[in-house]
């Protein structure tokens, strides 16, 4: 029951933030919840199915307004971050996961705290930089799922306008999501039965996706912000001292 509850509130969290509430952070807090009834590489196949769901939507509203240029700097070193961000999941131990995983998820709180001065930054953009954000990027999200940082980080020192900013993430993680999936199923963390099993969530998605599309600008963004960043802060410091769930 814990389990189905926990399952349903991520469900209706990836569609808020698919449709643009919490920015990207929201999302951190989705594998944080599931790792509390389940081990990290079982919550993030857990996860995945939603996040695809999430994802479909989010392109029909968000559709051709990414910036093609920074994709082609962000994509190739978001496949080298899946690609090793796969083989430390399967390998690593649970328990040094989650505390990976609560490392990562404090560490994207302080960033968010930051982030408001980089577009002040007397910044000279490379194009190595794009690469390093999008490996970044691509090695956090397969690991956690927390691969916003990188990305946003990146986009605010661009300088990107508001709808290039949503449509290039939007674009982005479409792809990583996707990207991710062969190393899922050829290591068995996603597999045919358990999105079956995730079969009757799905639909709980999309409904949040328009919801978050239609109030984006009728939220206290602020207070969301603060009340967000304080459940990632819980739940980051809840996964530094937990142990594995068997």
């Amino acid at each position: 029951m814990e389990s189905t509850l926990a399952i349903v509130i991520a469900a209706m969290a990836i569609g808020l933030v698919k449709g643009g509430i919490g920015g990207s952070l929201a999302g951190a807090i989705v594998l944080p919840l599931l790792t509390q009834r389940m081990s990290v590489a079982g919550a993030v196949g857990v996860a995945m199915p939603l996040l695809i769901m999430g994802d479909l939507f989010a392109m029909r509203v968000y559709w051709r307004e990414w910036e093609v240029r920074y994709l082609r700097l962000l994509l190739p070193g978001a496949i080298v971050g899946i690609v090793i961000g796969t083989v430390l999941l399967v390998s690593l131990p649970d328990l040094v996961l989650r505390r990976i995983l609560g490392v990562t998820t404090i560490v994207a709180v302080i960033y968010k705290l930051a982030s408001d001065s980089m577009p002040n930054l007397n910044y000279r953009p490379r194009d190595w930089h794009g690469r390093l954000a999008g490996m970044a990027a691509g090695l956090a999200s397969t690991l956690a799922n927390l691969g916003g940082p990188p990305i946003t980080a990146w986009l605010l020192l661009q300088r990107s306008q508001p709808a290039t900013f949503v449509g290039t993430i939007t674009f982005f993680f479409f792809f990583v999501n996707l990207a991710k999936l062969p190393g899922y199923f050829a290591t068995g963390v996603v597999d045919l039965p358990l999105i079956a099993g995730l079969a009757w969530a799905l639909p709980l998605v999309p409904p949040f996706v328009w919801l978050g599309r239609r109030v984006i600008n009728r939220v206290d963004r602020i207070l969301f912000e603060r009340v967000m960043l304080a459940l990632l802060a819980l739940a980051g410091l809840s996964l530094l001292i937990s142990g594995p769930v068997t």
